[in-house]
């Protein structure tokens, strides 16, 4: 039987106990009454390949940015905050295999914890199907403008405050899907024009992409950002 996190992150694993290790805190390892392998060694693997894929991406995403923005790109993607928050989209603090001292103190909900997980289930997917597996869920993650460098509602609000008379505002304008897997349509408006929309499995990268979609069409920023 499938695990219920596969479903959510649609892929089925070849060697089951690869998942089953990267959702296993040391806190579970540690009060077994018989070894069980925890996630640590995974997290390491896991934080190595979060970063080639991050970089490979910003590299070509960004190809006018100098090598210090890239860095500051980067370190934001792959923060504990922004991790925690991949995490949450997939629901994984759900599914790990918490000690009971750190279920008691909220290990599920825990940023440190569910992130440190994350990064284990990326190794996870890469050991299980390589590169392009791992590559294949990190991606829909880093490009919906999570990051501070891609804020592109804070941009474009800094042109639109340039004329008064313009007022800036978001509007949701589908919501579909079930709760771990929402998918939004944003509309950006100046004034009471709709000028670009977006989509998103957030309202807030759905906003983003519509910002997006605005600044391309006001000349800002070029195809290729």
């Amino acid at each position: 039987m499938a695990h219920p996190l596969e479903k959510i992150i649609g892929y089925t694993f070849k060697d089951p106990g690869l998942l089953t290790t990267a959702l296993t805190h040391t806190s579970y390892a540690n009060e077994s009454r018989v070894p069980v392998t925890h996630n640590e060694r995974l997290e390491f693997l896991g934080d190595s390949v979060l970063q080639i894929v991050s970089a490979d991406y910003l590299f070509h995403a960004y190809a006018d940015r100098p090598e210090g923005d890239l860095t500051r790109i980067r370190s934001s993607l792959v923060s504990e905050g922004a991790l925690f928050q991949f995490a949450q989209e997939i629901h994984l603090g759900e599914y790990l295999r918490l000690g009971r001292g750190e279920e008691r103190c909220g290990g599920r909900e825990r940023p440190s914890v569910v992130s440190d997980a994350f990064e284990a289930l990326i190794a996870a997917l890469y050991l299980d199907g390589g590169m392009e597996v791992a590559r294949s869920f990190i991606l829909p993650f880093i490009t919906e403008g999570k990051h501070a460098e891609a804020d592109y509602k804070t941009r474009l609000q800094e042109i639109v405050q340039q004329n008064p008379e313009e007022r800036l505002s978001y509007v949701v304008e589908k919501e579909t899907g079930p709760d771990h897997d929402k998918h939004f349509v944003v509309a950006v408006r100046f004034n009471s024009d709709c000028v670009a929309r977006g989509e998103g499995r957030s309202k807030k990268s759905a906003e983003q992409h519509a910002a997006r979609e605005a600044l391309k069409l006001l000349g800002v920023i070029r195809e290729k950002d």
